[in-house]
């Protein structure tokens, strides 16, 4: 299917995609999402029970979901994302169809076919849609970039060795090298 960088899509023209076909929408222009490879489903899966644990272990009043699941970051019809892991702490944003505004922290792991999308395009529309806190980790680097959005601490690079603070939840740290062992 091909689609136009001249035309302006809906959150219509994602439901009317072929069954299988998945896509993102910002700002109206559509980006086809290749399959996943299996390290990055293993990331997604080992994120989503690490920090699924921790909700559930402190009582937090948030919820995780991991990709598929579709964020509507504005409401104007033309931004619709599927982070790989989405954390939503402001219940009243979520209804059957997905989180209606920013979740309070997204994870994107890279996927080769388009790594500059999470790094640019991503990273301006999670920040200006009021997300907390963003993560973009690459695996084939073993690099992470963490965006602290609500506190202003700027952006840090981790290596999958560091125990990585999670800027939302103080008492939190991530290792992805022993999430992966």
């Amino acid at each position: 299917m091909e689609f136009s960088s001249k035309r302006t899509y809906t959150v219509a023209d994602i439901y009317a995609l072929p069954d299988g076909q998945r896509a993102e929408l910002i700002d109206g222009q559509m980006y086809l999402m290749a399959p996943p490879r299996r390290i990055h489903q293993e990331i997604i899966s080992q994120f989503t029970k690490i920090i699924g644990q921790y909700i559930d272990t402190h009582g937090k009043p948030c919820k995780i979901y991991p990709a598929p699941f579709a964020v509507f970051l504005n409401d104007d019809g033309k931004n619709y994302v599927e982070p790989d892991i989405s954390v939503i702490c402001d219940k009243k944003k979520l209804d059957e169809y997905g989180c209606n505004g920013a979740p309070d922290w997204v994870i994107e792991v890279i996927s080769p076919s388009d790594p500059q999308r999470d790094y640019d395009i991503k990273l301006f529309k999670y920040r200006s849609a009021g997300v907390r806190e963003y993560w973009i980790v690459n695996p084939v680097t073993h690099i992470t970039n963490v965006y602290d959005f609500e506190y202003g601490n700027g952006t840090n690079q981790y290596t999958f060795d560091e125990d990585i603070p999670v800027c939302i939840y103080e008492d939190f740290r991530i290792n992805i090298t022993k999430l992966l062992s």
